[in-house]
Parts: C-alpha cells; sequence; structure tokens
C-alpha cells in the first residue's frame, strides 16, 4: 500500500496493475485530504466520510479510466445506497484530484 500526495508517472500505475487481476490499480481517494487506502488512510486521520474507493484503469487512455466502484462506498446513512460513488459532485472531486496527481 503507498499513499500519493506527489504526482505519479503513468507509467508507475502501468506497472501497478499488472500485478492486479483486470489490469486495474485499487485505490481510495480521500476528497478533503487530496490523498490516496481506506484502513492506511484511517490511520493516518483521515475522515470516513471523505473516502471513497475507485479502481483506475491506466491502460484506458483516460476515457473511463475511473471506475467508481467499492465496497466501503456503500453508505446508505449518507444516501449512498451501492458500490458505486453516486453523486456527481463527488465523482467531480474524484477525477479533479486523480488527474492532478497522474503524471502523463
Amino acid at each position: 500500500m503507498k499513499i500519493i500526495i506527489n504526482k505519479i508517472p503513468l507509467d508507475e500505475l502501468k506497472k501497478m496493475s499488472e500485478k492486479m487481476f483486470g489490469g486495474l490499480v485499487k485505490a481510495v481517494v480521500d476528497i478533503e485530504m487530496h490523498s490516496d487506502l481506506e484502513e492506511l488512510m484511517l490511520a493516518n486521520d483521515s475522515q470516513q466520510q471523505s473516502l471513497w474507493g475507485i479502481n483506475i484503469h491506466p491502460n484506458e487512455l483516460h476515457t473511463n479510466w475511473i471506475e467508481f466502484d467499492s465496497m466501503i462506498n456503500i453508505r446508505p446513512a449518507i444516501g449512498n445506497r451501492s458500490r458505486s460513488v453516486e453523486n456527481q459532485k463527488i465523482q467531480n472531486k474524484i477525477i479533479e484530484i486523480v488527474t492532478n496527481l497522474v503524471q502523463k
């Protein structure tokens, strides 16, 4: 596990994806602290309500490269009843954070 707070080269994400089934990189994005994996981030003072799980597909050439799918996203208490990130504003924030962190 790795916390990314500075830019990460796309090539590094591609290498990471080779170790995962499906050619993806699992990530947790803190929309408040602008850093990326739930347990590790909680241990480092992130707040649960700010953490959203995604999958990054680095070989998708930035079209549908972010998949908003994770068990940690199921939060009926705040109206998110699925594994997806249902709020478009939160999706946009995640896209902005990830895009800014991945060095093309």
